[in-house]
């Protein structure tokens, strides 16, 4: 029995596709007779004519990569495209090597541990790029005997 004039009725009156009328093949018989949109409205109401569930792409692995992202995970080198500045830039780089090696010097010569002028002369190092981190500029400090 071709029942596409009432599919197309039904999916005009539910505002989906024809895709997604459900008819009850039980009451082929009375769907093929309803030939208005109130008969339609009627078959829907009764529950003989349904709509089927919206099909869509899943989210749940592009949300579980998410999780896994914030996790800080998922960033490996294989991951890692473009130039080695392309993540972290060199300026802020340096910025983050340069903060707390400064931040030392400064509690150290505000303790009294250090001479202003020797912190001067560690600093112009500093920012020289003489240190590779805070751990480096304490050797430094301790292998020269520069504190009080």
């Amino acid at each position: 029995m071709k029942l596409s004039t009432q599919k197309r009725l039904a999916a005009d009156v539910m505002n989906v596709g024809m895709s997604r009328v459900w008819l009850d093949p039980e009451f082929e018989d009375e769907v093929s007779l309803a030939i208005t949109r109130d008969d339609i409205r009627r078959l829907i109401d009764e529950g003989v004519i349904q709509k089927k569930r919206a099909i869509g792409v899943s989210r749940g692995r592009a949300r579980h990569i998410l999780r896994q992202k914030r996790k800080g995970q998922r960033k490996g080198p294989g991951t890692k495209k473009g130039k080695a500045t392309s993540k972290l830039s060199g300026k802020d780089r340096w910025m983050m090597k340069i903060r707390p090696m400064r931040k030392q010097l400064r509690k150290l010569r505000d303790e009294g541990k250090i001479t202003p002028k020797v912190y001067r002369e560690l600093y112009l190092k500093a920012k020289g790029n003489a240190f590779r981190n805070t751990a480096h500029l304490r050797t430094y400090i301790s292998e020269r005997r520069l504190s009080k």
